[in-house]
């Protein structure tokens, strides 16, 4: 397997979908704490981004097991990358084991040296990750595919490297995770449109592989709605995370980012074709979160 072919197996450009809350998440204990713990923040990275690349390479290898024998030149061959470049399913399962279980000890021994919250919000997360795509109803063929995908990515990711520099001056408890919920709220509905999005575009195909997504009990205009209304949704919350002390003045700024992100969803709601306009919700994510990383930074800096 080549390495730009292990990159699209694990979904590589989705990646951001982690990493900028991650570093929302490192800046809030900055401006609220004045406090890092780089040695278990570096560890967390990078059992984060392991499974989240095995979360991602697992979703491709299980559409290609589940696919029926009708569906097989369709979907194995034409679309499922596993079938596309001729890679074996054994050893993409091998793989995905592996990966899965480097960054569960990484998580282990991060939760025995930070405390329970983070075993628990962990083990939380790993569930979503098997679950997405393992179990008899994966979570990614139910309509709450994206609901999971939102809260885990945006907010909880967010919620442990907060934690992880703060777990030595905080209690875990209401008053330490709602402000972080809410300051979080853009990154949440953006990464759960993403999903979203995936699942506009994919309509025919999910149908005919027997996937009832939230686009299935909700019908196409209604998802489009939705679509628009999580942006909006998300962007009340940043001014109300503003407005409420939870985030610097300056993430503000992010708020320029609308005026893109609307041009994209304009274009994204007039034809919704994988290849074509889901790369647009790509974009909406990376330039939203990209802001509010830069912005943050520059508000701790900055102390606006």
């Amino acid at each position: 397997m080549t390495l730009p072919v292990f990159l699209e197996l694990v979904e590589i450009k989705a990646k951001t979908a982690s990493v900028f809350p991650f570093l929302l998440g490192t800046f809030y204990a900055l401006y609220h704490y004045h406090q890092l713990h780089l040695g278990y923040l570096l560890l967390f990275f990078i059992a984060m981004l392991v499974f989240n690349m095995a979360v991602d390479a697992n979703d491709n290898y299980q559409d290609y097991r589940r696919a029926t024998h009708n569906q097989a030149l369709n979907f194995r061959e034409k679309t499922n990358i596993i079938g596309v470049h001729h890679l074996t399913p054994s050893h993409i399962g091998w793989m995905i084991f592996w990966m899965i279980i480097g960054s569960a000890g990484l998580g282990i021994f991060i939760a025995s040296q930070t405390g329970w919250p983070v075993l628990w919000v962990g083990l939380f997360c790993y569930a979503v990750g098997f679950f997405y795509a393992g179990g008899p109803r994966p979570i990614s063929t139910t309509p709450f595919g994206e609901f999971f995908s939102g809260m885990t990515m945006g907010f909880m990711i967010f919620l442990l490297s907060v934690y992880l520099n703060t777990y030595d001056v905080v209690q875990f408890n209401a008053a330490f995770v709602g402000p972080i919920f809410v300051a979080s709220g853009l990154s949440v509905c953006a990464i759960a449109n993403l999903m979203l999005a995936n699942n506009i575009c994919d309509e025919q195909e999910d149908l005919s592989l027997k996937r009832r997504t939230l686009l299935y009990y909700i019908g196409h205009q209604r998802a489009l709605v939705l679509f628009v209304a999580l942006y909006i949704i998300g962007f009340v919350m940043l001014i109300s995370a503003v407005a409420l002390g939870y985030l610097p003045r300056l993430m503000l700024l992010t708020l320029f980012t609308i005026i893109p992100v609307w041009q994209n969803t304009r274009q994204f709601l007039a034809k919704q074709v994988k290849k074509e306009t889901f790369p647009l919700a790509i974009k909406n994510l990376f330039l939203i979160t990209l802001a509010q990383v830069i912005f943050f930074g520059l508000g701790v800096w900055l102390h606006v």
